[in-house]
């Protein structure tokens, strides 16, 4: 089980760059605009991912600063597809983050 959640981990990483993607693409804009905000708006949560979550991360983050960090990482994804338009999506996501991250807590991931 607890295999198989580092790879939800990571499919939810996944998911939160897809989610704010597609509320970039989704925007009733200009298409360059449109463009500009379906690549960068994962290209902005990379970034912070690199600087701030990732293993290798130049500033690392731990404790309650880390918790911060992720619920407004991941929340950006759930709040993305909310204002997207897909709701259920959204819900969906913010409770497989919530398990999977709750677990990664007990398992110590």
């Amino acid at each position: 089980m607890k295999a198989v959640n580092l790879g939800v981990l990571f499919l939810i990483e996944l998911g939160a760059l897809a989610a704010v993607g597609y509320w970039g693409f989704t925007r009733a804009a200009a298409t360059p605009l449109t463009w500009l905000l379906g690549l960068g708006a994962p290209a902005v949560l990379i970034t912070l991912w690199a600087l701030f979550g990732s293993q290798k991360a130049s500033y690392k983050t731990r404790g309650a600063v880390r918790v911060g960090f992720e619920l407004l990482w991941f929340g950006a994804g759930v709040a993305a597809l909310a204002f997207a338009g897909a709701h259920g999506w959204a819900i969906a996501f913010a409770a497989v983050c919530a398990v999977s991250k709750t677990l990664a807590v007990i398992w110590h991931q």
